[in-house]
Formats: structure tokens, C-alpha cells, sequence
């Protein structure tokens, strides 16, 4: 049956009247009763976590479809809408991609290490044309493809040659490039190649925010990732680096935001379901909270090219009391979730 929602649309910041009607939102008044299951409160598109890899109960372990389900539900009950994996061990069950109960998900396949990488970690080493193999997985995956700029931050990343013809394989192709980079190297060849997304940027170099600027790269920083292992860092001379890029990573992400690049929200590990936080680390690094929102609804939906709330647009709306842009701590705790036209809280 149909759905009525009344509350404050954001990011306009208009009080309307929406219903949902099978999976889409309407603003006309169907001709069939409507159940009204908010009247009051900030309607959300639903949130959007950019960067996660569930479907693994730890490191080291192999792709579990039921540990997949489990971690997409818990993103869902925390009222997240779309998910997009920038690397998954194994393939999305096909009866989880469009099941009643799961988050929209755009995944980019396998990570790509080329197999000059030193420490390639044990991902998906390609040993022969790195450009073929992108273009192949952005065709198989939703548009996306993700590459290891580097791995090891001490150590040489993909050269800039071979990963800007990786970039104009996979933009000539009509796909996109997602960039995992550590080492500032590695991130300065990724924003001179134009990648379409980078990847946690630690240790980026300030030349990288007028290069992303330029080439409408977005950045996706991973903050609650790297607040996690901040923890576990030894004092030493590599836990030193890996600390000054941390920093670093941390100032750069106001000063992407300055000029212009797209700072989006992505948790990057277990725990699933913690988009709030990372919200909170983007607002503790400088973001406005409007903008740190944003990063995680309606900007990140912009930029996979996933609607908003509008006519005919997919429902997926998350209602809260207050406005998380003056109070984004309120994203943890959503009064109501309709996903796919369904409630689900």
C-alpha cells in the first residue's frame, strides 16, 4: 500500500507532502488510501556509505554470503540506502542485489593490484594488460572498477604512465576509476591521472587538492578506518610516517572541500552500519555539518547518479526529529527507514 510522509525535504529545507507508491515517491496524492508513517521530522534521502567491503567475518578470510547479508542489513538498519564496495572478494548473491530488504549496491568488482606492486597484499594480482582487465571489470560492475595506486606507503606506487592508461581505458569504455592510495606518491600519480575517486589519501600532497579540483576527482578520506588504527600504531620510525600522513589526510580534507572537490562519506571496515561516525570524524576534520550530511546522502547520491527525493525518484527516504545539518549526531538514530517502498523501522 502506499506510504505518506510529511516533514522538512532536504537538502531544500521545504516542508512537503510525499508518498511512496510500489518503489518510487510521488508528490500527487494517490487515489488509493495512504498510510501516513511520519508527520513531522527532516525526510533524508536515504544515506549512503561510498566505501565498504562486507561479505568477510575478518581479515584474511574468504567471501561468506551469509556474513554479506548480515553486514548489508546492519548499513540498512542504521538507515542506509546505497552502498557502493570499491573491492569485494567475491561476487554480490543475486538474491541479495535486489531483494525487498537490501540497500541499492554498486560495486566496482575485484581489486586490482598490479602485479609490480611491492606487498601487493593478497587482493587480485594482474600479471598481464592492467588496462584490459579495468575496462573488463567496469563493464561487469556497474561502471566501476577499483586499482591499488599503492599498497606499502615506504614503497613505489603504479607508475603515472600505466595508471593514466588505465584511466583512459576505463573513461573511454564509459566507466569509472576508484583509486585505493596510502603513500603520497601513490596519490600524487592517482590525481594527475584523473581517477574519478581516491581512496583514503594518506600522506596527500597539497599539489593533489588543485589536481582533483581540476579533474572533478571526489575524495573519499575512510576517517573511521584510520581513527581505528591510530590505536594499534607503534611508535617507530614507519609508525611515525604512517602518523604525519594521518594528519595530513585529516587537513586535507577541508581543504578539498575549499576547492571545490567532493568529500564523500565511506567507512571502509567492519563495524558496518557506522556512517554516522564517519560523519562526525568529516565534521571533527573541518567539514560544515551541512556539507559532512551531505557527504553521506544527497551529495554521495548525486555523485553515483542515484536520485533524490523528488518526483519519480527511487523511495528511499530516512526520517529524524531534528535537522542533522545543525545536529548531525541525530544520524545515528532514525525514528523511520523506508527503503525500496518498505518500511523497515
Amino acid at each position: 500500500m502506499p506510504f505518506h510522509l510529511r516533514g522538512t525535504v532536504l537538502p531544500d529545507g521545504v516542508v512537503r507532502d510525499l508518498w511512496t507508491v510500489g518503489d518510487r515517491i510521488t508528490f500527487q496524492r494517490p487515489s488509493v488510501p495512504a498510510d501516513t508513517v511520519a508527520d513531522g521530522g527532516f525526510l533524508l534521502p536515504g544515506l549512503v556509505d561510498v566505501h565498504t567491503h562486507p561479505g568477510t567475518a575478518g581479515d584474511d578470510t574468504d567471501f561468506d554470503p551469509e556474513v554479506f547479508a548480515e553486514q548489508i542489513a546492519a548499513h540498512r538498519d542504521a538507515g542506509v540506502a546505497a552502498l557502493r564496495f570499491p573491492g569485494l572478494l567475491g561476487e554480490i548473491p543475486d538474491e541479495l542485489r535486489e531483494a525487498p530488504g537490501s540497500p541499492r549496491m554498486i560495486t566496482a568488482g575485484r581489486w586490482l593490484a598490479w602485479a609490480g606492486l611491492s606487498r601487493s597484499a593478497g587482493f587480485h594480482t594482474v600479471t598481464d594488460d592492467l588496462v584490459a582487465v579495468a575496462v573488463a571489470e567496469a563493464k561487469a560492475h556497474d561502471g566501476w572498477c577499483k586499482l591499488l595506486g599503492d599498497w606499502d606507503f615506504e614503497a613505489p606506487p603504479v607508475p603515472y604512465e600505466l595508471l593514466r592508461a588505465v584511466v583512459d581505458g576505463v573513461h573511454a569504455a564509459g566507466g569509472r576509476v576508484a583509486a585505493h592510495c596510502q603513500s603520497a606518491a601513490g596519490v600524487l600519480g592517482a590525481a594527475r591521472a584523473g581517477v574519478d575517486s581516491i581512496e583514503h589519501g594518506m600522506g596527500m600532497p597539497q599539489e593533489c587538492v588543485e589536481l582533483m579540483a581540476g579533474h572533478g576527482s571526489a575524495y573519499v578520506p575512510t576517517l573511521t578506518a584510520f581513527a581505528r588504527s591510530a590505536t594499534r600504531i607503534k611508535d617507530n620510525a614507519r609508525g611515525r610516517l604512517w602518523r604525519a600522513g594521518h594528519r595530513t589526510m585529516i587537513r586535507r580534507v577541508r581543504e578539498a572541500y575549499d576547492a571545490g572537490v567532493t568529500v564523500l562519506a565511506g567507512t571502509d571496515s567492519a563495524p558496518h552500519g557506522n556512517v554516522a561516525v564517519e560523519v562526525g570524524h568529516l565534521v571533527e576534520a573541518g567539514l560544515p555539518a551541512e556539507a559532512a550530511v551531505g557527504a553521506a546522502s544527497w551529495t554521495a547520491r548525486a555523485f553515483l547518479g542515484l536520485p533524490l527525493l523528488a518526483e519519480g525518484a527511487l523511495a528511499d527516504v530516512t526520517v529524524y526529529d531534528t535537522d542533522p545539518r545543525r545536529e548531525p549526531d541525530v544520524l545515528r538514530h532514525p525514528r523511520r527507514i523506508v527503503l525500496r517502498g518498505r518500511i523497515i523501522r
